[in-house]
């Protein structure tokens, strides 16, 4: 297979991996070094998540250093509570 093959398969792929799909949202989350999570956006009216989403405006206000929504948590919380609301 020529390199230039293999270089667009790759960066198809990558491409495929950062798309959103419709109904959902890309959030990054972590303490030091971000993951990014992407989630369903009904979670977005859940109490819950609204207590992260308070947190991530008061930490960072409007300006979201990832690009993209911020949420200050770890992410063992985060998995924690996204479970939970996925069982609702």
């Amino acid at each position: 297979m020529a390199i230039r093959q293999m270089l667009r398969r790759s960066l198809s792929s990558e491409k495929r991996s950062n798309e959103v799909p419709k109904g959902h949202l890309a959030v990054y989350v972590g303490q030091n070094e971000k993951k990014r999570f992407v989630i369903p956006l009904f979670y977005l009216n859940h109490p819950l998540f609204q207590e992260l989403l308070f947190r991530a405006e008061e930490e960072f206000g409007f300006h979201h250093p990832m690009g993209g929504l911020t949420i200050p948590c770890s992410e063992d919380l985060f998995v924690d509570l996204t479970s939970r609301l996925s069982k609702t």
